[in-house]
């Protein structure tokens, strides 16, 4: 891999003579086996690759110049079979930009493109340049930079967390911060979140997830929309898989790209809190047919990739292209990325936007052991880093339960959200799902085969979610009956129409303190039964104070307060605040929760589902209550662990039986989101209080039950 090469070099410089000359630098053949641009004690080792084309030339530009100052062909003898390398000499690093030209066949109808007068950003560029501020319009074509990776990231082991102990924190680097009251210094970046990490510290979250980082081009499809300026803001159209997106860093970073993002992953480590990237390699920036040539299209196009046999672009992705993730040339520039980014900047995780892509064929049909994904899976630097699948694509394969490798692999399950949106709104129809997810959806993850540590996959396989970035926030989802894109340009009909929401009784915004009322409710119940729930937790930023979109559930475009967190609504909702930080607390310290225990002593079943009454276990068709109950003994603690959650979707009152402990402890109510009457909903231990044989659920709310052994009781009184 590229950093240790050059870090070898750094240490232990090499004296590379120059043997012969092209176009008045002195240079020599390069390193064939480095791709991408490497700095070198006396030049810069160039070294990229082409199937079809014929010649490579080398353009070196002056920092923010359109024209290059110096434009070196590659020699033949420069060449190994697909591969040109070359050292140049003499060149300052901080002083150039470079780029490259390929000449080769022009054929679209055979799905060549090759041109020899269009700039070609290197596929391995580890730094895009002029991309570093925000908005602004970019130059005409991409250029990349040569940077210096000398980031000490001391001995820190990587984490050792599984993935059911993780509370996943999905949040956009720049919409974090950037509202003006965010309070942070530099808004809207890198060092603008790691501003906030004793924010995340004091909320109990230990992952957070970050949209794409990767360089993209907001200004990409920019237009006017009723005045505003609309950008591609979410930054799911990748320009460069290696490079940092440059605008999220707080200052210029010539030549040393991704500091910053390294300083911010490094406090994060040093804050118990691990880092998942979303990764999008369905698909480039490039585009279909109309779309722009500024890499790949211009250095293979038909093997980078899906055509259709006429040389246009299969659309799997819904953006126009879709990468051709099975052929071996991408599966490498995959895996040397992946490795790339766990090694240089310590990553704990990724999750893969429509990832079902990564299983198609090169004709696009579905493979059943994907050679990229097995590639993934049992690659050893890679062996662990967590591997999140989004396990659909736009051209509609769904393989959620289903997902190639998943042995390895985890998934976001879209059933979990589907069911438990319908369920806690009142779809009764949507009660067995709702059980069996809530107690880790063990007929799509359980029992039929182990993960490959051994244990039962569902643990680590199965992210749980009701809120992300694509769809609704948590106050939206009990606020609007539909959603409301219009200011995104597209006459409302972008985003799903498919939001299992409810308004409450008034669509959006109201004062009125009984729908207001019954929208924190719901969130506290959507918030308690997530974090009861087997398999791992996630959450989009925002949801623990009552963040809104104002009802539009695809914001991909919009840079301004429908995305940017209202930090203003953290002291308005301070009680919702404290309601996820009592869950997230509460989830931590049962661990009867994420995975199974070994037996209770009270005898209870490490797992089951019930009806109102704890002796019934089966969901009757049309349930409006349901119940799951997670027993264990607790080694660390020497003590049974049990949690009782019940969840009451009706609109009245209705009386559950709690499980008989055999005389060996009690039930004690930890959580109650309909609240005492004055504003109490949790009880912390110690303060909880016992509940004997039944309990009355109010309606729309959620009741989670400790059970606490006698003898525990007895040494704390």
């Amino acid at each position: 891999m590229i950093p240790y090469t050059q870090k070898y070099l750094l240490d232990h410089p090499v004296s590379f003579t120059p043997m012969g000359e092209v176009a008045g630098f002195s240079v020599r053949p390069g390193l064939f086996d480095v791709n991408g641009a490497m700095a070198l004690p006396n030049g810069v080792n160039f070294t990229v690759h082409t199937h079809s084309g014929t010649s490579c030339e080398l353009l070196l530009f002056h920092r923010d110049e359109e024209e290059p100052f110096a434009i070196l062909p590659f020699p033949e003898s420069y060449k190994i079979g697909d591969v040109y390398s070359m050292i140049v000499f003499g060149l300052d690093i901080e002083t150039f930009e470079y780029a490259y030209r390929i000449d080769g066949p022009y054929a679209p109808e055979e799905g060549m493109l090759f041109d020899k007068r269009t700039i070609l950003l290197d596929p391995y560029a580890m730094a895009v340049t002029g991309q570093d501020s925000w908005g602004k319009k970019k130059k005409k074509n991409y250029h990349a930079r040569v940077i210096q990776d000398v980031f000490d990231w001391g001995d820190a082991p990587q984490s050792a967390k599984e993935m059911c102990d993780l509370i996943i924190y999905e949040l956009h680097v720049r919409g974090f911060t950037r509202h003006p009251s965010s309070g942070v210094a530099h808004k809207g970046t890198f060092e603008g979140l790691k501003e906030k990490i004793p924010y995340l510290k004091e909320l109990g979250i230990n992952a957070v997830e970050l949209m794409p980082v990767f360089e993209f081009d907001e200004n990409m499809n920019s237009r006017m929309v009723d005045g505003k300026r609309l950008l591609d803001y979410w930054g799911y159209n990748t320009v460069s898989f290696f490079a940092p997106n440059a605008s999220y860093a707080a200052s210029a970073e010539y030549n040393r790209e991704g500091a910053e993002l390294k300083e911010l992953i490094k406090a994060l480590h040093d804050n118990d809190i691990e880092v998942i990237l979303d990764v999008v390699f369905n698909h480039t920036a490039e585009g279909n047919e109309q779309g722009p040539v500024f890499c790949f299209k211009g250095l293979d196009n038909k093997m980078y990739y899906m055509l259709t046999p006429d040389g246009n672009y299969y659309n799997f992705s819904g953006c126009g292209n879709t990468l051709n993730c099975n052929h071996p040339i991408v599966q490498q520039m995959i895996l040397e990325c992946l490795r790339y980014w766990t090694i240089n900047f310590r990553v704990d995780g990724f999750r893969f936007d429509l990832a079902s892509i990564l299983g198609r064929n090169e004709d696009g049909s579905p493979m059943n052991n994907p050679p990229l994904l097995k590639s993934l899976a049992y690659d050893p630097l890679l062996s662990n880093v967590k591997l999140i699948a989004e396990a659909w694509d736009a051209g509609g394969m769904y393989q959620v339960g289903s997902f190639p490798a998943n042995k390895r692999w985890a998934e976001w399950n879209g059933r979990y959200r589907d069911s438990l949106r319908s369920f806690l709104k009142g779809d009764f129809h949507s009660a067995w799902t709702a059980a069996w997810s809530v107690s880790g959806s063990g007929d799509l993850y359980g029992g039929f085969y182990t993960d490959y540590k051994g244990n039962y996959a569902g643990y680590n396989s199965c992210i749980n979610f009701l809120t992300c970035h694509d769809g609704f926030t948590m106050y939206d989802l009990y606020a609007y009956n539909t959603k409301h894109n219009e200011l995104n340009g597209w006459n409302n009909t972008d985003g799903t129409d498919d939001n299992r929401s409810w308004n409450c009784g008034i669509e959006g915004d109201t004062d009125d303190p009984e729908v207001l009322s019954l929208r924190f409710r719901m969130i506290r119940n959507a918030c308690a039964v997530l974090m009861c729930s087997r398999g791992t937790p996630m959450f989009l930023a925002g949801d623990e104070f009552g963040n809104t979109q104002f009802g539009n559930n695809n914001p991909y475009c919009q840079d301004n307060e429908i995305s940017w967190l209202d930090w203003g609504l953290l002291e308005k909702n301070r009680e919702l605040f404290k309601f996820f930080q009592f869950m997230i607390a509460y989830r931590h310290e049962h661990t009867v929760i994420r995975r199974k225990l070994p037996d209770s002593i009270c005898g209870l079943e490490s797992l089951r589902t019930h009806d109102t009454d704890a002796d019934r276990c089966s969901i009757p068709p049309g349930a409006k209550t349901i119940c799951v109950s997670f027993a264990g003994y607790d080694r660390a603690k020497g003590h049974d662990d049990l949690v009782y959650v019940s969840i009451n979707a009706n609109w009245e009152d209705t009386l559950i039986t709690l499980p008989n402990l055999r005389h060996r402890g009690a039930w004690y109510l930890s959580v109650n989101t309909y609240g005492d009457g004055y504003g109490r909903y949790t009880y912390p231990a110690g303060e909880e209080v016992r509940i004997d044989g039944t309990f009355i659920m109010r309606p729309r709310s959620v009741a989670v039950f400790t059970g606490r052994p006698f003898l525990e009781q007895r040494r704390s009184n």
